[in-house]
C-alpha cells in the first residue's frame, strides 16, 4: 500500500469525523499496489448515514479535512449507504479489492 501511517491515520480520522464513528474505510486501486506508480487516492466509504443532504455536507467535510492535514490530494470518495438506490460495480470492486484503513 502506498499511503504513510500519517496519511492512512488521517484518512482515517477523517471519515470517522464526518461520516460517523462506525464509518469503514477503504483504499482501493493503484495506491494498492506498491510497484505501481503515482495515481490518486481512491477510496470507498461505508456509512449509516441515510440523509443526501447529510451525506454530502460530510463528504465536503472529509475532504476539507484532509487537505488541510496533508495539502492537496487528487482524492476519489465512492459513499456507500444503507439508502442508495444504484450500486455501480465499482463499489463491488472497491469492497471486495480494497484494503482497509
Amino acid at each position: 500500500m502506498r499511503l504513510t501511517q500519517t496519511e492512512r491515520t488521517t484518512l482515517t480520522r477523517a471519515a470517522r469525523s464526518c461520516f460517523r464513528d462506525d464509518a469503514v474505510l477503504r483504499l482501493f486501486g493503484s495506491r494498492v499496489d506498491d510497484d505501481a506508480l503515482g495515481g490518486d487516492i481512491d477510496l470507498l466509504v461505508q456509512t449509516t448515514m441515510t440523509d443526501a443532504l447529510e451525506i454530502a455536507k460530510a463528504h465536503i467535510l472529509f475532504l476539507a479535512q484532509v487537505y488541510q492535514s496533508l495539502g492537496q490530494q487528487k482524492i476519489d470518495l465512492l459513499i456507500d449507504y444503507p439508502s442508495r438506490k444504484k450500486r455501480p460495480i465499482i463499489f463491488d470492486i472497491a469492497k471486495n479489492e480494497g484494503v482497509l484503513l
